[in-house]
């Protein structure tokens, strides 16, 4: 996969795939040739759950008892599989940690040079005492400083003004009427009218323009000139109808004046500054620092790009920061107990003893009905499985971009654990645990039995995972697929397509429509890590090479479809330089723990204790490498080695934020450039300088219909054309 022109992001992630592959694809051979032969001569069981429940009702079930040779295959294996794990986990992170060094040791991007400065004491809340402090260090000299201020006001202004921008321009398209021009080329064409064409001057009186129902003259108009209700009285009881494009220009106009007037004010400082060094060492250097001897003060950070920070996060105090991540904290906590609690009914259908205790009936029928009985012990748990996994995710989004966080880099980490927080131990481990709990106080009581020890984990889980192979077996495959099909046409964005096509009205909303839907990691890598680990767990059990099959066809058609989407057909923010692949080898190795725990269970469930100790030492092995990777291997994920860095460049920055530098049309892959959201809207433009955009965005007038007026900024800023939007 082209880094290059795909991002780092996409890159580690394609590597998850690619690592996955390889690894199911060895264990998948192991399967095959050794332990199947071996379940099947010493157990007579294929694999296949059906076929191995037929043939147990007419074998000896004491064998296992008796013959327990084949039980080292749960020693040696997990000891090799392990081993293999750890072994490729480490060959691919070498790979990204090389390629990671090689390219952003490269860069002389402002992004890279700039570092994130917060608990800024009152006493240096200026520019210029930053400055002093920084250069005083004699690590290196500063380029630039943006001290964030407290620019709420502005921001609601500006928010303002996009909602009142798009009512005027509907307002114009049910005055003027238009019809979508279908073009050749992939282009956008830029129609704008010029500011103020039909604002009245300012020396008018603004109420009565507001307020006059007839308006001045207008010429001769095709179509009648659409009205607005204005509310006004008393409680706002009474409405008298105005002129809807007069009212709307006349809001336009004050807005803009307010701006102006709010955009040369001087608002207080935060405690937050970004720092924009003259070299990538020296910045590299002060964030792998202490800098200051009091706690929580002067803490130097990694800085994300422009336009990715979330500006509005900025100007909230770090008490309120940190309350809001603990009630998002907490709130989760409750959502785990709800998940387990609806998980119940669920669970139930996959025991038959079980859902005959809460509904006789329902069990009694199923077991006179095989067909019935297979399609809701399979079929109905795992479509509820996949649509919790699917639907959860974007919860929990919705809490990570209300925690506080700085920059959508940050949000986006935060999604993938916490969504991998719920598959795992939600859906994996309680859902497993509860398979035979009836009642929410037998579910307690199971969970408080089951959790007080690693001991009682690992027995809970060896009684458990053999019984729920057949509903892995129907996830992986409904996965693998059933849904990769629907992820490839993404059928979410396609069933939207004509709902908004019949609802669009302005050019503007033309030009919307045929904006590529956005990738997010969030809703991919925690599912697709559950994936792996769940083979991982089986991949010693007799299904353990249908499970690896299955998952082996998951990771081989999600390779495909999802480079195909990240290079060609979705869009995608390369803003956390890779720092995914951390979180993704740590749960790798939780997944190994956990494996670890069931094959020491299974032993001890099966009466061979002394293998099941055999087990401890890996079990520890497993424990230490997980600390000696956070150690050694981490740091290289997320800071740029000095000798790594090429100093023969010189930076790309500027020393002020002058226009013509701060927006650039956002072609190719820049690190400092990324589309600039305001009010949720992706604008047109990329920022390459740290300053809030309200403070220095192009005030344009309404897109209007028909007129191919071409703004003039005087060379501050470009409009771009993408060539994955259609013509308007």
């Amino acid at each position: 996969m082209d880094r290059v022109s795909a991002g780092l992001d996409a890159f580690v992630f394609i590597c998850f795939f690619r690592f996955a592959i390889r690894f199911l694809a060895t264990v998948f051979f192991f399967a095959v040739v050794i332990l199947a032969p071996i379940h099947y001569v010493y157990t007579g069981r294929l694999g296949i759950p059906d076929w191995d429940k037929e043939l147990e009702r007419s074998r000896d079930k004491g064998k296992i008892e008796t013959d327990p040779k084949y039980l080292w295959t749960y020693v040696v294996f997990p000891y090799v599989f392990s081993g293999l794990a750890i072994y490729m986990l480490l060959q691919e992170t070498n790979k990204i940690i090389r390629i990671r060094q090689q390219y952003l040791g490269s860069q002389t991007s402002t992004t890279d040079r700039t570092i994130r400065l917060s608990g800024i004491p009152s006493d240096m809340g200026t520019e210029e005492k930053i400055r002093e402090f920084i250069e005083g260090l004699h690590i290196g000299k500063v380029e630039s400083i943006t001290l964030c201020r407290d620019w709420r006001e502005l921001d609601h202004l500006i928010e303002e003004r996009l909602k009142v921008l798009r009512n005027l321009e509907r307002a114009w398209v049910k005055h003027l009427g238009y019809k979508r021009v279908k073009s050749a080329g992939n282009s956008l064409p830029l129609t704008r009218q010029t500011c103020g064409a039909s604002i009245n001057s300012e020396e008018e009186n603004e109420r009565a323009h507001l307020l006059s129902e007839n308006g001045e003259s207008h010429g001769i108009d095709v179509q009648i000139r659409p009205t607005v209700r204005i509310w006004y009285g008393p409680f706002k009881l009474k409405y008298r109808k105005v002129d809807a494009i007069d009212y709307y220009e006349e809001q336009l106009r004050r807005l803009d004046e307010n701006i102006q007037n709010a955009r040369q004010k001087e608002y207080p400082p935060t405690e937050l500054a970004f720092v924009t060094m003259k070299s990538i060492a020296a910045a590299q250097m002060l964030v792998q620092a202490i800098l200051d001897p009091h706690p929580m003060q002067l803490l130097a950070r990694l800085a994300p790009a422009p336009a990715d920070v979330v500006w509005k996060n900025t100007y909230l105090p770090r008490s309120r920061r940190m309350t809001q991540s603990w009630l998002i904290t907490v709130l989760i906590g409750f959502l785990t107990v709800f998940w387990s609690v609806l998980l119940i009914p669920v669970g139930s259908l996959l025991e038959l003893e079980t859902l005959h205790k809460v509904f006789p009936q329902l069990a009694d029928s199923l077991s006179r009905h095989p067909l019935a009985k297979s399609l809701v012990q399979t079929g109905l748990p795992t479509l509820a499985f996949s649509l919790l996994t699917t639907a959860v995710p974007y919860l929990y989004s919705w809490f990570s971009n209300h925690q506080g966080m700085m920059s959508r880099g940050d949000i986006e980490l935060s999604v993938i654990s916490k969504s991998f927080f719920f598959s795992f131990f939600n859906i994996f481990l309680i859902f497993t645990v509860i398979g035979t709990a009836t009642t929410f106080y037998g579910l307690w009581e199971q969970l408080r039995d089951t959790f007080k020890d690693a001991t009682t984990v690992a027995f809970a889980l060896a009684k458990s995972l053999e019984g729920f192979a057949p509903f892995y077996i129907n996830l992986l495959a409904l996965q693998g697929l059933g849904l990769f099909p629907f992820r490839l046409l993404e059928f979410g964005t396609v069933i939207m397509y004509p709902i908004n096509f019949l609802t669009a009205k302005t050019p503007r909303d033309y030009a919307e429509l045929s904006t590529p839907p956005t990738f997010s990691y969030g809703y991919s890598i925690p599912q697709s890590i559950l994936i792996l680990i769940i083979c991982v767990v089986y991949s010693v059990f007799p299904s353990s090479w249908l499970i690896c099959l299955f998952g082996l066809i998951y990771f081989t058609i999600g390779n495909m479809i999802f480079k195909y989407q990240l290079l060609y057909a979705m869009d995608h923010r390369q803003h956390s330089t890779g720092r995914a692949w951390p979180m993704i080898c740590n749960r790798v190795l939780v997944g190994l723990v956990v494996f670890q725990l069931a094959m020491a269970g299974s032993l001890a469930f099966r009466k061979a204790i002394t293998r099941s100790l055999l087990i401890i030492p890996l079990l520890g092995a497993t424990v230490w490498f997980s600390y000696f990777f956070a150690r050694s291997y981490e740091p290289l994920t997320k800071f740029i080695a000095l000798k790594s860095i090429y100093r023969d460049q010189p930076p790309d920055g500027d020393v002020s934020p002058s226009p013509s530098s701060t927006f650039t049309p956002p072609l190719g892959l820049d690190r400092d450039a990324f589309p600039i959201r305001i009010g949720g809207q992706v604008l047109g433009l990329k920022l390459k300088k740290y300053i809030n955009p309200s403070l220095i965005l192009p005030l344009d007038s309404a897109w209007l219909p028909g007129r191919s007026v071409v703004p003039q900024f005087e060379g501050s800023f470009e409009y771009y054309e993408n060539s994955n939007h259609a013509a308007v």
